[in-house]
């Protein structure tokens, strides 16, 4: 009883509403708010400071876990005004970086980034799956819609699902022989998948070769081209806000995924290789074809980042999706925390967002930018928002 007695005192009390309410608006507010300070600070000393307060931050929610716990509590109990709240500052945003595109920018690259990193969690956070071909299935995506539209005039609205499943195919097809392989050996063989996909379309004619793929159209949605500037209640914004708002919706159908996916059978099957492959194969799991489908649902919306990113510069290359680029997704996912959604968003945002603001130390800005990764790691071992254990109902 003295024991029960304990642990019950030990377990972080539930918020009330109104604290609950106060710190989902606060918290998203703030996030906010250092996201643009972020974008629009101009020296790179300004940067470290806001790096500075960031690592603070993490230091403290690591020595006080209790306060992450009431974070998750605080969001769990309000999860309507969370995504109300969410939805406000992702809309809202354009307006507040006005005509400065080079934020606008930034911020569309950061949320593509985002989709790729999640849909490498699906295999490196939920099955321990180490993949190094997620920037192929990227451009694969990004070529396959190019090409659609250029030789044969579809629209981009027609090639965004045509590009997903071509790169889903080619997800099966380095899935299914990646079966006989396991671990580094697997890793080895995404990576030289990665590497024939850029050769090819560096060799290629049909690709432009080199010079790659030039005068990619620009959208349109009901008469709207997204090459125009975007009004809104009778405001202007540049014409990247269009692609701001598509990358976001993407973003947004790759959380619901995840999310859905994270908390069905195929995620718990997911999981259960992680763990332990053989224990999951001794209890009827079909290891393989789980293996093959997240190679598949990562291909399919990698796709879809790489579609819109065609269609957003115009123009594409091999150079565009190198083997650093798979890198850096990794990366992404491991500094944010693997198999935390929200973890894997607020990676893709800061490693994105980092290099191009340190270049104001010039030749040394990837020394800054490997010794901030460094930092955030020995902080946060497990990545700025671990992955938690499963919730199966009643009292976690």
């Amino acid at each position: 009883m003295q024991a029960e007695a304990s642990a019950v005192a030990a377990s972080p009390a539930t918020p009330s509403k109104a604290a609950a309410a106060a710190f989902v608006v606060l918290s998203q507010l703030g996030g906010a708010a250092f996201l643009y300070f972020l974008l629009k600070a101009d020296g790179g000393w300004q940067v470290v400071g806001l790096l500075a307060v960031l690592g603070l931050g993490f230091t403290l929610l690591e020595k006080f876990p209790q306060v992450a716990e009431f974070a998750r509590a605080s969001l769990a109990s309000l999860p309507l005004l969370a995504m109300v709240v969410a939805a406000v500052v992702v809309v809202a945003f354009p307006f507040a970086v006005g005509s400065n595109t080079y934020m606008l920018h930034l911020l569309i690259v950061a949320q593509l980034y985002a989709v790729l990193a999640l849909a490498l969690n699906f295999q490196l956070g939920s099955a321990n799956i180490p993949n190094f071909a997620t920037g192929a299935s990227y451009g694969i995506g990004a070529y396959v819609s190019a090409l659609l539209a250029i030789n044969f005039g579809l629209s981009f609205w027609l090639t965004l699902p045509l590009a997903a499943l071509a790169a889903t195919l080619f997800g099966f097809v380095i899935g299914i022989p990646s079966m006989r392989t396991r671990d580094t050996y697997l890793a080895l063989v995404t990576i030289a998948f990665g590497v024939v996909v850029q050769q090819l379309l560096n060799n290629f004619d049909f690709t432009g070769g080199p010079n790659g793929l030039v005068g990619i159209p620009a959208p349109s949605l009901f008469g709207h081209s997204f090459a125009d500037p975007l009004v809104i209640f009778g405001h202007k914004l540049p014409s990247q806000a269009n692609f701001y708002y598509l990358s976001a919706a993407l973003v947004v159908v790759a959380i619901v995924t995840a999310h859905r996916l994270h908390g069905s059978r195929i995620g718990l099957a997911w999981n259960a290789l992680r763990a332990d492959e053989i224990a999951a194969r001794a209890q009827g799991i079909n290891v393989a074809w789980f293996k093959v489908l997240a190679f598949a649902v990562d291909a399919f919306l990698a796709a879809f980042a790489g579609t819109i990113y065609a269609f957003y510069v115009s123009y594409i290359s091999p150079d565009n999706f190198t083997f650093l680029v798979s890198v850096t997704i990794m990366t992404m996912v491991i500094v944010g925390g693997m198999d935390n959604i929200f973890g894997v968003i607020v990676g893709a945002f800061l490693l994105t967002i980092l290099p191009e603001k340190l270049r104001a130390f010039s030749d040394y800005r990837l020394l800054f930018f490997g010794v901030v990764i460094i930092g955030f790691l020995m902080i946060r071992p497990q990545g700025l928002f671990p992955q938690r254990m499963r919730s199966y109902g009643g009292r976690s």
